[in-house]
């Protein structure tokens, strides 16, 4: 049987142990509703946008022509709406730069890594544009033995998802796109649902994928354009990527949040059960200590009588 030091060593290390989860629990608690109320307030908006962006396109039709000067790789609208064989796949990873997050980065590493491997069966290599620091220390080792390498690393994004921060990232991606260095853009994201549940998505960003079963020659009759189409496209082109981006950055950071606060609430109430039991079990040793004296006492006496 543990002596009674170890048993109070131990419940002094859980006691500490909960009042760092209680903490951490209570951190994303707060965060975690700010972080739901940004989502919910920005979903409206991506759909509307991705709907108008949709019916755009299929009024304007295929555009192949890339002879366009831009001073940034995301201006540059008809490349970036340009589809080719795919011989390079560009995987935008989002995952957190802490841990303590349940099987949030453990989710989204493994769908992450399934992708890499089906491309590769394919002939198809890979390259990562990853958020967050638990990403980036994981697929680093793991692309060692995968078709993929890393073509992008961003820390910053991953704890405050701002319009800034997608606009960087956008751009990068826009320019490994035109210059052909990947031919797919996709996001490896996590859909928040609510504050107990999210689950992981692959979203393709481009090629665009038009819908079915639209009447192009009605979406012809309703749509005007001013001043022309390419105008219109040079302006919403980039506005929809760097939504997109943005928007998987909120959902991303939601659902962390809400799998940390749901992965602290578990611990601290295992630490409060532990504690109750390593109580019981102090208790027990200690009436064994006292009873184990008084035996000795009683037997010594007995024996000097």
């Amino acid at each position: 049987m543990a002596n009674l030091k170890d048993i109070k060593n131990r419940i002094q290390s859980v006691e500490s142990t909960k009042k760092i989860t209680r903490a951490m629990k209570m951190v994303a608690a707060a965060k975690v509703k700010r972080a739901e109320n940004a989502v919910k307030a920005s979903r409206p908006f991506t759909a509307e946008l991705n709907s108008m962006f949709s019916r755009l396109l299929n009024s304007v039709g295929n555009i192949n022509d890339c002879n366009i000067n831009a001073k940034q790789a995301i201006d540059n609208y008809p490349c970036l709406l340009k589809t080719r064989p795919v011989n390079e796949a560009g995987i935008l990873v989002l995952t957190s730069n802490k841990g303590l997050a349940g099987a949030y980065n453990a989710n989204v590493i493994r769908k992450t890594i399934k992708l890499i491997e089906d491309y590769a069966a394919q002939g198809i290599k890979s390259k990562l544009f990853i958020v967050g620091q638990k990403g980036i220390s994981v697929l680093k080792k793991k692309c060692k033995n995968l078709d993929c390498e890393i073509a992008g690393e961003y820390l910053s994004v991953a704890n405050d998802p701002t319009p800034e921060g997608a606009n960087i990232i956008t751009e990068d991606i826009a320019k490994f796109f035109v210059e052909e260095k990947i031919d797919r853009i996709e996001i490896v994201t996590t859909r928040f649902k609510n504050m107990m549940s999210y689950y992981t998505e692959d979203w393709i960003v481009l090629p665009v994928q038009k819908p079915e079963n639209t009447d192009e020659h009605n979406i012809d009759q309703l749509m005007e354009f001013e001043p022309n189409k390419e105008s219109i496209l040079q302006k919403i082109v980039p506005l929809y990527i760097t939504n997109i981006i943005y928007q998987a950055l909120l959902e991303a950071q939601a659902s962390e949040l809400a799998s940390r606060m749901t992965a602290m609430s578990a611990a601290t109430s295992n630490a409060e059960k532990m504690l109750t039991e390593l109580s019981i079990q102090y208790n027990k040793t200690r009436q064994f200590a006292i009873t184990q004296e008084i035996i000795e006492v009683v037997s010594g006496a007995n024996a000097q009588g």
